[in-house]
């Protein structure tokens, strides 16, 4: 098991344990402070959705900068477990989590989400098979942001408006064309 930080807001510095698991990956240090660049260090009044939460970095580190709402999905049991303890002690009613497959995820009625964090496993095709579901889970104004295997320039209707390459991640920030 290792470790990685909240590199801002109200819980920067605090670690957060990631388990062992099968394609789990966290988002390094250097590159969640280039999306938080990215989107503005407040993140205040959004709702964010971290659809394939993994260790949670990326849905920690939205509700540690101020975000209104953060829904956490994943779907490995060992994960989720963990998930839910660092939920449980940073004891913040904003963070809401639930275990199961991304395509089978439905927002409470008529909830979109004003940013969606997409980190899937790589290799198993899951941002081509989570497109079709954008439109039912995002506001009108919503962003993206993806991480990949390799360099995406659009993902159905989005386009990449940033992007960059940390060792073999490529990540991207992208905006309804």
């Amino acid at each position: 098991m290792s470790r990685i930080r909240i590199t801002g807001g109200e819980w920067r510095s605090r670690l957060v344990q990631v388990p062992d698991a099968p394609g789990l990956r966290p988002t390094p240090d250097r590159v969640r402070e280039t999306l938080f660049n990215w989107l503005g260090q407040d993140l205040k009044g959004l709702r964010c959705l971290d659809l394939f939460a993994g260790s949670g970095i990326l849905g920690f580190e939205a509700a540690s900068r101020g975000a209104e709402h953060v829904a956490m999905v994943e779907c490995s049991r060992r994960a989720f477990a963990a998930l839910r303890k660092h939920a449980a002690g940073f004891e913040c009613p904003r963070l809401e989590l639930f275990c199961c497959d991304a395509l089978n995820f439905a927002p409470a009625s008529g909830r979109r989400f004003d940013l969606v964090f997409l980190d899937p496993p790589y290799g198993l095709g899951w941002l081509a098979r989570i497109e079709p579901r954008l439109d039912a889970l995002v506001a009108p104004d919503a962003r993206l942001y993806a991480e990949a295997e390799r360099p995406l320039e659009r993902l159905g209707r989005w386009s990449v408006v940033r992007q960059g390459r940390a060792g073999q991640v490529f990540f991207h920030l992208l905006e309804r064309a």
